[in-house]
């Protein structure tokens, strides 16, 4: 992967690792990585839902439906 100058390179990757996670649907929080959480990217925005969440709504996911419509 190519990295502008400035940008988007392993600092930014980083950075953004060691902030808590937090489920996009419910808000529950995570301190650590969880390996059974789900990222998802909708409209360019990166989020994750818990375990919880990404089970009951596996379908939607998968799908790649908005949360808007579950």
């Amino acid at each position: 992967m190519t990295s502008h100058p400035g940008g988007g390179g392993e600092d930014d990757r980083a950075e953004a690792e060691t902030e808590p996670l937090v489920c996009a649907r419910c808000g529950r929080r995570a301190d650590s990585f969880r390996p059974t959480w789900t990222l998802s990217v909708e409209n360019g925005v990166p989020r994750h839902y818990c375990e919880k969440c990404s089970r009951d709504h596996l379908r939607a996911i998968e799908g790649r439906l908005d949360t808007q419509w579950w």
